[in-house]
């Protein structure tokens, strides 16, 4: 089947969204046996979600994913499994995908809040979901444990 052939149904399942971006569900060990998370906040938009930004021209997902979070939060990654995409319109109508990772923490980069990120807050994994501001954050958060597990 060629592209001419393809039905539009189909077409716009594959089509490539307006804003691409990629982020991390980051996590530790915390004391008692379970896991936290850090979640930042964004004063602009008033809201609590897992560290994310666009791709850069020519950048891949994962790049992008561990140099946003490192900028976000100034916690140095390596990347884990891959979680739930959301794909999304964003506040100028624009259709917007954003792939996640489950990533844990090697380093630490000097970090302080700025005019894009307000705070970051390490939570307790049974407190995560109740925070998120957005139903589509908390899709990503499914099955995020076992990932951790994994890395």
């Amino acid at each position: 089947m060629n592209i001419h052939e393809m039905s539009p149904s189909r077409s716009r399942k594959v089509s490539r969204p307006q804003v691409r971006a990629a982020g991390g569900v980051v996590w530790r060990a915390a004391g008692d046996g379970g896991y936290e998370i850090v979640l930042v906040y964004r004063s602009r938009y008033d809201d609590w979600s897992f560290p994310k930004g666009k791709l850069d021209r020519g950048e891949s997902y994962q790049h992008a994913a561990l140099r946003e979070v490192a900028e976000e939060t100034g916690l140095v990654c390596v990347l884990g499994d891959e979680l739930t995409a959301t794909r999304y319109r964003d506040g100028k109508g624009r259709d917007k995908l954003v792939r996640y990772w489950a990533m844990r923490v090697v380093d630490l980069r000097p970090w302080a809040p700025n005019h894009e990120i307000s705070g970051r807050l390490w939570v307790p994994l049974d407190e995560v979901a109740d925070m998120l501001t957005y139903d589509r954050d908390r899709k990503v958060l499914v099955g995020a444990e076992d990932a951790m597990g994994r890395l």
